[in-house]
Parts: structure tokens; sequence; C-alpha cells
């Protein structure tokens, strides 16, 4: 089901999410590192950028590390509880960053967000990031996460069978790959519920979404996405690989998917696409274009309505499938 309204010729930005993109983006040129550069001081600058969307917002009950082994070594993972409540649902939640950046820190505020107004324990997953690990690396390490947490949900105090696997960008293509690689090994019944965030799900882009939100001023450009294809993909024979391109792949046999659509974002006929091919596969969806939203625009909830909003709906749909 695809919630929109009638196209605007020129979008206009919400005003929280125009100020992130402003504040952010002097951030970096204060920094004076970006992607021109190498990819560990990419990170270091995008940590300190990032930091101060992440304060306040809600109060965990509980925040917890674990470890959790996997074919490529050891994961952190970061348990969320916002409340007392045992044997509760669980989100695995896998950021984004271009699988080249960002962490747990990072993406903070967005699990506790997830975790308090869902009701439900956020697991955030500390996966190798590229170019270091490309793929599969982090995929399979995200697929291993879930097989560990559903084993042993009891020691994690969740309820295995309310289990929802969700992220945005980068992180949205690892979950869905994972749930693809879970359904294709016997294990999909693992999950109840899919979440995905202005994700990543191809390689190609939709012309028009260029033209129009291609360059700087919608938080994530055109040249910026093939860079982190570039560093994410071992070679050529990846392109095709429905793992690593899941636009690609046969979409049957999937749980039902919230995806969150910004208006304005260099991605946003992927998700639609998606949508699209997940309904055809019969697949249960629920899409929403949120106007006036770019990519990267739930980190400005502190000040941004339309976060607010998806945030809110994004948490009600968790409610209602888990």
């Amino acid at each position: 089901m695809l919630n929109t309204t009638s196209p605007q010729t020129t979008p206009k930005l919400d005003p929280g999410v125009r100020d992130f993109i402003r504040i952010t983006g002097e951030a970096y040129v204060t920094h004076g590192a970006g992607l021109e550069k190498n990819a560990v001081n990419a990170r270091l600058v995008a940590e300190k950028v990032r930091a101060p969307w992440v304060a306040g917002g809600p109060v965990m009950f509980s925040t917890i590390e674990h470890s959790v082994p996997t074919p490529h070594g050891d994961v952190r993972i970061r348990v969320y509880n916002p409340d007392s409540t045992a044997n509760k649902p669980a989100m695995i939640y896998v950021h984004g960053g271009g699988w080249v950046m960002f962490s747990l820190d990072t993406h903070d505020r967005i699990m506790r967000e997830y975790a308090a107004r869902a009701g439900i324990c956020v697991i955030g997953v500390d996966y190798s990031l590229s170019p270091e690990a490309r793929f599969p690396v982090a995929l399979e390490q995200v697929v291993a996460v879930v097989r560990h947490v559903h084993e042993h949900a009891p020691s994690l105090d969740i309820n295995a069978d309310r289990l929802a696997l969700g992220g945005d960008s980068a992180g949205a293509n690892l979950s869905l790959s994972a749930a693809l690689s879970l359904r294709d090994t016997g294990a999909g019944n693992r999950l109840r519920a899919l979440v995905f965030n202005y994700g990543a799900f191809g390689i190609d882009l939709s012309a028009d979404d260029v033209r129009k939100y291609g360059g700087p001023d919608y938080m994530l450009t055109a040249e910026e996405m093939a860079y982190f294809w570039s560093q994410y993909l071992a070679g050529d024979p990846d392109r095709s690989n429905p793992l690593a391109v899941p636009l690609l792949a046969d979409l049957y046999d999937l749980p039902p998917a919230f995806l969150c659509v910004p208006q304005c974002d260099v991605l946003t006929t992927q998700s639609l696409l998606l949508d699209g091919r997940l309904r055809s596969a019969g697949v249960e969806t629920r899409a929403v274009i949120y106007e006036g939203a770019t990519h990267s625009f739930l980190e400005a909830v502190s000040i941004s309505a339309v976060a607010e909003k998806a945030f809110s709906d994004t948490s009600a749909w968790l409610r209602e499938h888990l």
C-alpha cells in the first residue's frame, strides 16, 4: 500500500530538514575532510559531525552490549530496552553510511526513538565497514546476528517469535539482503517484519532523481552513492548478485515491510520500485512518501516535524506487526 500526496514541481524542504542539511554541511566544511580523502578520515569526521544529532531523546531502562560470533569474527551488538517489561518484541537495526562509515553511536538516537515509541527492544549491529570488508562480509555478519538473536532470545529477554529487521540507506540494503539469505536457507520464518528507511537497493539511479536531488543540497549526492558502491562491491560479478543488489532478487516469501521514502532523495525511485516489486511478489507493504524530506532526515528528529511523523508512523506499524 502506497501513501502519498500530489507531487510538487519544486518540493519545499521541511524547515527542520533544511536546517539539518545546512548545519551538517557547515560542520563538514569546518572539519575539512570528506570522501575525497580516505575512509578512515571520513569516518572520524562523520562521527564528529553527527554527534550533536544524537543528543537528547528517550532514556532507556537499560542499554547493554554483547559480542556475537559470525563467520567473519565477533560482532558487537547493542541492546536498547525501553522499559522493564519482559519478553518484548525486538527489531534488529542496521545503521547506514554507505557501507563505509557511521556506527552504533551515530545512530544511537534513531534506535532509542524506535525502542521508546514502539515499546520494543532495538538491537544495533556494529558490522564491519568497507572497503576493508567488502561484500559479502557485512551481509553475512548481519545474517549471523539475526540467527544468534533468535536462538538466544531468552537470554536477551526478548520474544523470538516477534522479531523485526530494519535499517537505513546501506543498512536497509543489508536488511533486505539478510532477509533474502535467511529465506533461501530455510530460516525466513525468524522474521515477522522488515523496515526500510531510504534504502540503497540498486546500483543504477533514476535519471530524474539525479537531476532533481543528486546534488549537495539534498544530503546524499549521486557521486557519493557511486563511490559507496565502488567501496562495497569486490568486483564486477557482485554487480549482478541479488544479495548485493537486492532489486535484482526474487522477492517472494518475505515478511511485511514498511518503507520510509523521503520525497527529495536520489534513492526515492528505488524505494518505490522495491515497493511495487514486493507487492507484485505477494508481500504486504506500506510505503509512505514524506514530503520535504531528504536522505538521512530521521537524524533530524530533534528539530524536524516530518522526521517526528516518520518515527511515529513506523513505530505504530511495528506495534501492529510484532
